[in-house]
């Protein structure tokens, strides 16, 4: 063990600083604090040859020892600093901000093209008297098929592909599903309420099927319900009518064909006449109209007149009380008024097809 002395601390202390000066990087400074302060440090084992030196020396080469031990860790310090303000001042100088360059504008977000049409059809019916209401996306096999005339057995129930919940009731039975379609809430709405009653319904539905250009798993549906006294099949028209010449413009024709769904009757298919052809049945185009595959034609919903099973069923007094109902998918309407081929383009999430709504 070396035998600390006043010459050889003063000679350490001072090759110290000296090298501490030509420094400038934080690692090389903190592999200098290392080889002089470490706990294997050049000074650290100067200090501990004190204990060999008797007392009156020990305490005054002790104190010429903590002397330098601070002044080193103080060189140190203020090393530290210089070189950290250093790099400041080099970044400033490098990366210098011209203020006088244009500011970057924000990338602004756009709604999904299904949000866009679901707010479209909702404005439209709402400047008709219609009131907007939502319902779960889990629903009840009662209020999803039974309440809608469609009991257990029913041959209609082929005509939803249905994703069942696995729940089980203390019956033993699975009552709850993924909602095929949402009109669940028509009778939702009629049991809450008294007429008249005049809903839109928005919602996401969801079906057991294959996807292709036509057809998703998930889907919206916009649901719509109007039930009072003395409603006819005239209300029915003159309203879908009116909806079609908001959404496609004031020109559109509409046709009704004789359709079948178990909650209405009669039930109906709507057209309006092809907005690309103009309803010329793609003689006009060449090679044909393909929005609406030279039929002159295209079908945007069903409807009917509430079945008054459904009146019936939710407490209403169907010699009193009639009404209508209809359904429309908002990805179809897009597709048919923006020109789109494929459903799946909508949930791909591929923002070249995005950005363009």
């Amino acid at each position: 063990m070396v035998q600390p002395t006043q010459q050889n601390i003063e000679d350490l202390a001072g090759a110290a600083l000296a090298e501490l000066s030509a420094l400038d990087s934080l690692e090389s400074l903190e592999q200098w604090r290392i080889a002089y302060l470490g706990r294997r440090g050049s000074l650290t084992v100067v200090l501990r040859g004190l204990a060999g030196l008797d007392i009156e020396e020990r305490r005054r080469i002790g104190a010429l020892a903590n002397q330098a031990k601070q002044s080193l860790e103080s060189g140190l310090e203020a090393r530290t600093r210089e070189i950290n303000e250093a790099a400041l001042l080099r970044a400033a100088q490098e990366d210098r901000l011209d203020v006088t360059l244009p500011g970057r504008y924000p990338a602004e977000g756009r709604l999904h093209p299904t949000t866009q049409i679901v707010r479209e059809i909702c404005a439209a019916f709402a400047g008709m008297g219609f009131s907007v209401v939502e319902g779960p996306e889990v629903e009840w096999d009662h209020y999803n098929f039974e309440m809608l005339n469609i009991p257990k057995g029913h041959p209609a129930r082929d005509m939803w592909n249905t994703l069942w919940v696995d729940y089980t009731n203390e019956a033993g039975e699975q009552p709850m599903l993924l909602r095929t379609h949402t009109s669940p809430m028509q009778a939702r709405v009629m049991e809450s309420r008294r007429p008249p009653v005049r809903v839109i319904v928005p919602g996401k539905c969801y079906r057991y099927e294959a996807t292709d250009a036509t057809h998703e798993w998930h889907f919206y549906q916009v649901e719509g319900l109007a039930v009072d006294e003395g409603i006819t099949f005239a209300n029915l028209k003159g309203t879908l009518y009116e909806f079609a010449r908001r959404l496609f413009g004031e020109e559109r024709r509409v046709r009704f064909r004789c359709d079948y769904f178990p909650f209405v009757e009669p039930g109906v298919d709507m057209s309006i006449d092809c907005f690309a052809c103009q309803g010329a049945s793609g003689q006009a185009q060449d090679g044909g109209c393909r929005i609406c595959r030279d039929s002159g034609w295209i079908e945007i919903m069903g409807a009917g007149m509430v079945h008054p099973r459904v009146l019936s069923g939710v407490g209403y007094d169907p010699d009193k009380y009639t009404g209508f109902a209809f359904g429309l998918g908002p990805e179809r309407i897009a597709m048919l008024k923006y020109g789109i081929d494929d459903i799946r383009h909508f949930y791909a999430n591929d923002l070249r097809f995005l950005r363009q709504f």
